[in-house]
């Protein structure tokens, strides 16, 4: 197989357009979605980008699965690097090493070798552990709904033929893991930069949930973090830091995705890509918002009526 590297090309950028971006986009590509989509005008008037967000929830699905999200890259250079955090959400280690734009706003990990891992894979020489089970979830073959078969054949529109998940079908595990016997690591307040805003409960992972962006040629993908690997489930130094991933036997891999990203990103079996932390609010409308209860795109299309009943359950990573 030939390892594919992705293309990094930059497009020249400033202060102001930096800063202009990052505050108007969960509002810009809402808007843009709904007018790619020809959109009316609505009988009220739509307040703020959680307003929108729930409107273009309204699409039908076959144009959710259309969209393609644009990528916007700023030069490596750009003087955006920040020195820690001023919110109070994390330590001064993981915001001087995860934030490029300031808080919210995290570093792109480039060219980390990619593989592909599914809810329910048995144990291999290059998958040490069964995934009918995953680091935060002793139910998660029952809990998604059976086997997330990666075979093409077993698979449409970027979930399993057989059944409809009920869980998001975009999925990923990093190497580390914020619980260890039922507890929160010691470390973690000062490594994990939304911490803060996060915590419930010790023993409650502030990480299951949470979306990252991956970035492969000129496509973006965004997809929640499920479990925990490749291989190492420690490895904060490079999950919210600058270290590479560890040495192992599947080229340093330091990301494992579901087959949804994969067929999503058009990715082989191992491959190369980038990714990055993002909140919930900067994540555009795509096939990642269709399916899940642990979604939060599914939880905003819910009935008003229920949302007593969702909020018994565990908050979503915003």
């Amino acid at each position: 197989m030939v390892l594919k590297n992705s293309q990094i090309t930059e497009r020249p950028s400033g202060m102001d357009f930096a800063t202009a971006i990052g505050s108007k986009l969960p509002i810009i590509s809402c808007l843009a979605l709904l007018v790619s989509f020809g959109a009316s005008g609505s009988a009220q008037p739509l307040d703020g980008a959680t307003d929108l967000a729930k409107y273009a929830m309204k699409l039908p699905e076959k144009q959710l699965l259309r969209i393609e999200p644009k990528v916007i890259r700023l030069p490596a250079g750009n003087g955006f690097q920040g020195s820690g955090l001023s919110d109070g959400a994390g330590s001064a280690i993981s915001g001087r090493n995860s934030l490029v734009t300031g808080p919210g706003e995290y570093a792109w990990k480039e060219a980390i070798a990619t593989t592909v891992f599914w809810v329910g894979e048995q144990a291999s020489v290059n998958n040490p552990v069964s995934n009918d089970k995953s680091a935060w979830d002793t139910g998660w073959i029952s809990n998604y709904g059976g086997l997330d078969s990666p075979n093409p054949e077993d698979r449409l529109n970027f979930v399993p033929a057989s059944f409809t998940p009920r869980q998001n079908p975009f999925y990923v595990a990093l190497p580390y893991n914020d619980v260890d016997d039922h507890h929160t690591k010691p470390e973690a307040a000062q490594v994990i930069p939304w911490f803060n805003n996060s915590f419930v409960r010790d023993g409650q992972s502030v990480c299951k949930g949470r979306w990252i962006a991956i970035r492969h040629g000129t496509k973006v993908c965004y997809a929640q973090w499920e479990d925990v690997g490749p291989f190492q489930t420690d490895h904060w130094q490079y999950v919210f830091g600058n270290e590479r991933p560890r040495p192992n036997r599947n080229q340093d891999a330091g990301l494992d995705v579901s087959p949804a990203v994969r067929e999503y990103l058009g990715l082989g079996n191992l491959d190369f890509c980038d990714w990055k932390f993002v909140d919930f609010i900067r994540i555009p409308i795509g096939p990642w918002a269709l399916y899940g209860d642990n979604n939060p795109f599914t939880r905003l299309r819910r009935p008003r009526s229920t949302s007593v009943a969702v909020s018994h359950h565990s908050p979503p990573s915003f």
